[in-house]
């Protein structure tokens, strides 16, 4: 099961993956998170396949300052067998080839299981207040 990059015929695997693991929103349409993905640095947008099924995805990016790590998603049947570190790992080795000095992310605080997870690989938590501004609305 090694991570390889996501492919158009994933794309309802995946939005599965990520319901069944909680990570949608209302306000942010899967399939155009997607498309936008695959606008920019395709080749860091991987899941892993497992039997014919997606088990596992994440999307990496850089921009030149850090990257990035977004929607990291284990089916909750196949979690605990380092599906997560496998794809963390992947990502990160990728965003190293590209001359990425850092990696940050963002966990919902209530979100203990990730918190943990991260904390287990090594990511302390950053000193700082995340802000946000919608500049297209999905809905």
């Amino acid at each position: 099961m090694t991570p390889r990059p996501y492919e158009a015929r994933d794309e309802a695997a995946v939005i599965a993956l990520w319901q069944a693991c909680g990570l949608t929103r209302p306000w942010n349409d899967p399939r155009k998170d997607i498309a936008r993905k695959l606008a920019v640095q395709p080749e860091l947008f991987l899941v892993i396949e497992d039997d014919g099924r997606i088990v596992a995805s994440a999307m990496f990016g850089y921009e030149g300052h850090r990257g990035w790590v977004n929607y990291l998603a284990v089916a909750p049947s196949r979690r605990g067998r380092g599906l997560a570190r496998r794809l963390m790992a992947e990502g990160e080795a990728r965003l190293t080839a590209l001359g990425c000095p850092k990696l940050s992310l963002q966990v919902r605080a209530t979100n203990t299981e990730a918190l943990a997870f991260y904390q287990h690989l090594g990511y302390g938590r950053d000193e700082v207040v995340c802000f946000g501004k919608r500049l297209i609305a999905d809905a």
